[in-house]
């Protein structure tokens, strides 16, 4: 089982969630999103107060599957939250999820760093399969799940209900033998020569990974 440690990186730490150390901090973080959008594809939230928020929180905090962290940015805030769950040794499979970052976090190479960490860590533990699902119709997290070098293997149709709703569940995973070639994706994108004095990158990680990723052989029996 994972560990309830913190994971350091240059840009941000992904440490253990602490309702109290990091609850109004996100709360703020999560509060600048006017229109509460982040909370479409999520089955909890938005919130209607911080107490609310609290709650939901201290619950998530005491979870060892899910196994919930937050993402400390490089001046010391919370600005997101992540997890593991379905957390299996047994058979070497870990999931990503519960990916909730807020504006400051979003689009920022933190965000891609803390992702990073927590799959190589994953990996590092020994399991063989790191998985990320995500609702067919969020776009953003089908790209997302594809730029960190996540291969698409398929939908499972109307696999869960939630908020009064069916959900068709996109899957997309990375395995062990992947590692290696991402790896090196990942430390040659986040490299700080990777980036001009102004921020831009100079290398997508999307062209890094995109070589990477394995091809959908699934095919219709019809």
């Amino acid at each position: 089982m994972p560990a309830r440690r913190t994971l350091h990186g240059a840009l941000c730490e992904v440490v253990p969630l602490d309702p109290e150390r990091h609850g109004s901090e996100l709360f703020r973080a999560f509060a600048a999103d006017a229109d509460e959008r982040r909370w479409t594809y999520l089955p909890y939230g938005p919130f209607a107060d911080e107490h609310a928020f609290r709650a939901w929180l201290q619950a998530s905090a005491s979870s060892s599957d899910p196994l919930f962290f937050a993402i400390v940015d490089s001046g010391g805030s919370a600005v997101g939250v992540a997890s593991y769950l379905r957390i299996t040794p047994a058979h070497g499979v870990i999931e990503v999820g519960h990916l909730n970052f807020s504006a400051s976090l979003q689009r920022r190479p933190a965000a891609s760093e803390a992702l990073y960490l927590l799959m190589k860590n994953a990996f590092e533990l020994g399991y063989r399969r790191y998985e990320w699902k995500c609702d067919s119709l969020n776009q953003p997290s089908r790209a997302a799940a594809q730029r960190l070098g996540m291969s698409f293997e398929g939908i499972f149709r109307q696999a869960i209900v939630y908020k009064g709703r069916s959900r068709d569940t996109a899957w997309y995973a990375a395995i062990d033998s992947d590692w290696p070639e991402l790896a090196r994706a990942y430390r040659s994108w986040l490299a700080p020569e990777n980036f001009d004095p102004s921020g831009a990158q100079r290398s997508r990680l999307s062209d890094l990974t995109a070589p990477l990723l394995a091809i959908n052989t699934v095919k219709s029996s019809i």
